[in-house]
């Protein structure tokens, strides 16, 4: 090993006083600028390209818990950066940007927490709880109590569905309509919700014209909660009913030629116009202008048959395109359902004996000759309604109402007449339940509950049937809970329970306005009576709250739509 002479270490070393290293004024390594490193700078992260984050400006609320974990650490250099800062020319510097390669992060992310209560920061809480989403305080806290698109509340009450980090990124339900638009229709209007909601027209209580059919008595023993042992299987009982639409009813017909009314319509059509505000789902109505007169359709297997459920839930039913799993419980295989529901419990509910209440005429309907089945327990009567505005133009309506059954009043005797509907459970652990209650373990002790789920996810289906209730001047809506017997099979179901309300009260407790309905009814019609004699289509749109109408060729339905159809595809909220 060869070694160093002490002459030589000696003319190593750099000419000058003092020891150690020459002081520079250099502030770059081989032409690279560089910050030096001190004993107290802590290299917390490589890189950052989100610093300006920390000062609350990224809308995630997130930076400001690091901001107290790591308070008392420096950004590595920052202690002398300044000291060593390199010479950049002004106008490089105003056009410097960093370009991240991070994934853009949305608003709402897993540290938001989505609250509802007193003494929220950052939220800007109105009376009632109702909160504007804000910048929110210390670990991103928010306050959100608002409405989505359809009436139901994210926040949902306790034992609802709470408004999940995921439930953002939800794609928007793109229903289909209830009919597809040809290219020979003309638009003539075009009516938003909010518009329809404004009309008002007050109508009188109405008058019977003429009844039909007959009536049996209500078994009360259904009013009573049953035992779990032995719950009542709801059974399927043969009865002919019948569900005729308005132009095709021969005692509608003879009114028409006696000129009764200006405008005729059946229940059903008629309470899904005043009730149209309401609806979420799509439909449509045939409306037919004969001379002066005005007829309200329906089309052969239309939507308006079907008893739709959790239409208005705030996470209604999904579509089997949706990501729908069980095909039970689509809305499709759940409006069939409900309507079989529908059907056989206002049968089974009534006591089939000899005591009966015959009305002045017989069913227009039944014909004993060609049916194998008995008439079902049903009155049709014939009312109408003025809706004029003023005695020089009068308006009247005629529409045929039904009454499902009848019953003594215990107190004078007296018949009430009812009208018999059910609401049906599928499952309530289910995507698309609403957060309703379990009926079996809550309807005798949360009824209360119970019900005021029922009225948030099914508002259009129980207005429709307070509707025609009063319409029918009904004493009573018997109202059935009937339960699958399992909820992964839906061909099996129990009666829970029977509850009973008169139609005016409960339409006070769901906000229906009648006066409103009957605005919409002479509003649609008088755009019908301005125009010259022909068919028209009101057609509620699929996936937004519109109604539009449509003026069609005379024989546009005859053929139940053979002809190439232009289906309407347009987009729209869920």
């Amino acid at each position: 090993m060869a070694t160093t002479s002490l002459a030589d270490l000696i003319g190593a070393l750099p000419d000058g006083d003092g020891w150690g290293p020459t002081t520079t004024t250099e502030t770059t390594l081989n032409g690279v600028p560089y910050a030096p490193f001190s004993k107290g700078d802590k290299l917390g992260r490589m890189a950052d390209w989100a610093v300006d984050g920390k000062d609350g400006r990224d809308g995630r609320g997130g930076r400001q818990q690091y901001n107290r974990n790591y308070r008392d650490q420096q950004i590595y250099g920052a202690g002398s950066a300044a000291l060593f800062t390199a010479p950049v020319a002004e106008a490089d510097e105003n056009t410097f940007s960093v370009v991240s390669r991070e994934p853009a992060k949305t608003r709402y992310g897993r540290g938001a927490v989505f609250t509802r209560g007193r003494g929220q920061r950052g939220a800007n809480q109105a009376r009632g709880g109702r909160a504007t989403l804000q910048r929110g305080g210390r670990g991103g806290q928010q306050g959100y109590g608002g409405y989505d698109s359809r009436g139901g509340r994210y926040n949902a009450p306790r034992g609802g569905r709470r408004f999940g980090w995921k439930d953002y990124d939800k794609p928007a339900r793109n229903r289909d309509a209830s009919i597809n638009i040809k290219a020979e229709w003309q638009l003539l209007e075009e009516i938003d919700f909010n518009r329809l909601g404004k009309l008002n027209l007050d109508a009188d209580e109405g008058e019977d014209l003429d009844s039909y059919g007959f009536l049996y008595y209500y078994d009360r023993t259904h009013d009573k909660p049953p035992v779990k042992s032995a719950e009542k299987r709801l059974t399927a009982i043969d009865r002919a009913t019948y569900n005729v639409t308005t132009s095709s009813d021969p005692v509608i017909q003879e009114l028409a030629e006696r000129d009764e009314a200006t405008i005729f319509a059946t229940d059903s059509i008629l309470s899904m116009l005043m009730c149209s505000t309401r609806s979420v789902y799509p439909w449509d109505i045939v409306i037919v202008r004969q001379g002066n007169k005005i007829f309200l359709d329906k089309r052969d297997n239309a939507t308006l048959d079907m008893v739709t459920v959790n239409e208005n839930a705030a996470d209604a039913p999904m579509e089997a395109s949706d990501g729908a799993k069980d095909g039970i419980n689509q809305p499709n295989a759940l409006a069939e359902e409900a309507t079989y529901i529908n059907h056989n419990f206002a049968n089974q509910v009534v006591l089939e004996n000899e005591t009966k209440v015959n009305m002045p005429n017989e069913n227009p309907f039944y014909n004993e000759a060609e049916e194998t089945e008995p008439p079902a327990s049903k009155v049709y009567k014939y009312r109408k309604f003025d809706l004029s505005t003023s005695e020089e133009e009068p308006m009247y309506l005629v529409v045929r109402t039904e009454i499902d059954a009848v019953q003594k009043n215990v107190n004078n005797g007296e018949d009430q007449f009812l009208t018999l509907k059910a609401l049906n459970e599928f499952d309530s652990k289910a995507q698309g339940s609403g957060g309703a209650l379990d009926w079996r373990s809550k309807l005798v002790s949360q009824r209360g509950a119970v019900v005021a789920t029922e009225m948030k996810n099914n508002s259009v289906k129980l207005a429709r049937w307070t509707v025609q209730s009063i319409l029918a001047k009904a004493d009573l809506m018997k109202l059935g809970f009937v339960s699958r017997a399992n909820p992964k099979s839906n061909d099996k179901h129990v009666i829970l329970g029977v509850i009973g309300w008169k139609p005016r009260d409960f339409a006070n407790q769901m906000n229906l306005s009648l006066a409103n309905g009957w605005g919409i009814v002479r509003t649609i019609c008088d755009m019908c009576l301005k125009r010259e004699e022909g068919k028209f289509v009101l057609i509620k749109d699929p996936n937004k709250s519109i109604l539009r109408l449509y003026e069609v060729p005379a024989g546009s339905f005859d053929d139940d739509g053979e002809d190439e159809l232009i289906p309407e595809t347009e987009g729209g909220d869920n």
